[in-house]
């Protein structure tokens, strides 16, 4: 196990490096850059700006340099002095607008993780259990809806319920009246009151999806000869489905964690718009269509970072639960 851990380690900084390169020379691909999003917005607004001015902002902004020489400029930096540079757009350094969102994103996300696998463990293994019956019909109808239903729209349709029938504010994290305040009990419920709508928007299609892979999972290994054979030896069917068959199937719940920590950065931003949350996603999507290169380029790189360490914390957990990816370890 050590020795396929040092390989992934030692495979994880190339990885990286071909991300980081591949992702910044995306970034550039459109024609101009920061500094033409902000003439054509400035003109569009009847402002004017001359060449001298836009020559100095480039010298400043580094932006006449060479595609090779701000790469090199960015990587060394977040390298050795983890300064991921400075936002344009924001007129801040990456790292701090950065991080004033993530801990809201990795709190959120931590939550639907949760809500998702305590969801879609008991109906998984009740419809694969009861298959055909009405429960199983009626969940697999629930999934499916789950599934085709924009989050936005799930997004809208909570936002009312909680208005109608809650009284609750509809968007944001916190009511307005509790936005300035410092924090106490009234504000911790408050923003625990919130934080429903975007957990169960963000977690339905992930249930839904995680619902039928446990269910056509645990059908198949319950119908494998072992199963069938200790059913026949007389082993009690909690135990005989506990103990072998549902160890197997509950591997999907692992093995997603490289793409579940993924959209930790991510996040559905039509969704974070639309409940009006100051995510990663949102500002992610901004620094794109700004052409905010140090900002898109920071973010993609950790979202990068994120699913090779997820890729990586899935693997070592299959290998703890399933015996076959542990005996695979230790070739």
């Amino acid at each position: 196990m050590l020795g396929y851990m040092t390989r992934r380690v030692l495979i994880m900084v190339p990885t990286l490096f071909v991300i980081s390169i591949i992702s910044f020379a995306i970034i550039q691909l459109p024609p101009g850059d920061y500094l033409t999003t902000m003439v054509a917005e400035m003109e569009a607004q009847g402002n004017e700006i001359d060449e001298a001015q836009l020559d100095a902002l480039r010298e400043r902004y580094g932006l006449g340099e060479s595609f090779f020489t701000q790469y090199y400029r960015w990587i060394t930096n977040v390298v050795f002095h983890l300064d991921f540079g400075h936002s344009f757009d924001w007129n801040r350094p990456v790292s701090g607008l950065v991080g004033d969102r993530l801990a809201l994103t990795v709190g959120l996300s931590i939550a639907t993780i949760l809500f998702i696998w305590i969801v879609a463990f008991p109906i998984g293994v009740y419809s694969a259990m009861r298959q055909h019956s009405v429960g199983d019909y009626a969940f697999t109808m629930v999934g499916f809806i789950g599934l085709a239903v924009p989050n936005f729209m799930i997004a809208l349709v909570l936002m009312w319920i909680g208005l109608r029938y809650f009284g609750q504010s509809p968007g944001g994290i916190v009511s307005p009246e509790y936005a300035d305040a410092a924090w106490n009990l009234g504000k911790v419920l408050d923003v625990l009151g919130h934080l429903w709508v975007p957990i169960v928007v963000w977690g339905t299609a992930g249930t839904a999806g995680l619902i039928r892979i446990l269910r056509n999972n645990l059908l198949d290994e319950l119908r494998k000869p072992y199963v069938v054979a200790a059913r026949a030896r007389g082993v009690p069917e909690t135990r005989l489905t506990v103990k072998y068959p549902l160890r197997v199937a509950l591997n999907p719940f692992f093995s997603t964690i490289g793409w579940i920590l993924a959209s930790l950065i991510g996040a559905d931003a039509i969704v974070s718009r639309v409940l009006n949350l100051d995510t990663t996603g949102p500002l992610l999507l901004r620094a794109l269509m700004a052409q905010d290169m140090y900002l898109a380029g920071s973010l993609i790189l950790i979202s990068a970072v994120l699913v090779v360490l997820g890729t990586l914390l899935s693997d070592l957990l299959l290998g703890w639960l399933d015996p076959r990816v542990r005996f695979r370890y230790g070739r």
